[in-house]
């Protein structure tokens, strides 16, 4: 959704329908990951980085997918929990002398409008420990609303914090 978005906030495609062929051929030919290759090796990163993550980054000993209570469509997502409990878990600094842990984290994490059930994760934590890894799935559940039926449409939130009356 994020690069839909990008592209026709660039004014690459006049709207999410038409970013969405774009994007996918991107996506599924390769040719986003091949570029992405590229970009770590220009900066000093390992060649090999997608064909063999495992070996350059580091991972997490748990890793736990965040059923959600109850099936539906994200409406609300509260970024900023979500960022805390990454800085939580290790994967953030409260101070700027703390390490950072390379490891821990959420990954596919939904956004609004997405379906979430048993088999559909809000997301997936990467922790040192199950009760760290526990504590940031009730937070995750905390952070995101579910509904029914999707959020409204309202547009790119850029546009809408500029169009918003002074």
């Amino acid at each position: 959704a994020l690069a839909r978005e990008m592209l026709v906030l660039g004014g690459l495609a006049p709207d999410h329908a038409e970013a969405a062929g774009p994007v996918e051929r991107a996506l599924t030919s390769g040719a986003a990951a091949e570029r992405f290759a590229r970009m770590v090796a220009s900066l000093g990163g390992p060649a090999d980085l997608l064909d063999h993550a495992d070996r350059h980054l580091a991972a997490a000993p748990v890793r736990l997918a965040v059923a959600p209570e109850r099936p539906g469509i994200v409406t609300r997502v509260d970024t900023r929990m979500l960022g805390l409990t990454v800085v939580a878990l290790g994967g953030g600094r409260r101070r700027a002398e703390h390490a950072i842990d390379p490891a821990v984290g959420l990954a596919d994490v939904a956004g609004p409008g997405d379906a979430v059930d048993s088999d559909q994760p809000l997301a997936v934590v990467h922790a040192r420990s199950t009760a760290e890894a526990e504590a940031a799935a009730r937070a995750i559940r905390e952070a995101m609303a579910i509904a029914d039926e999707p959020p409204p449409a309202t547009g790119p939130p850029v546009l809408r914090r500029i169009e918003a009356p002074r």
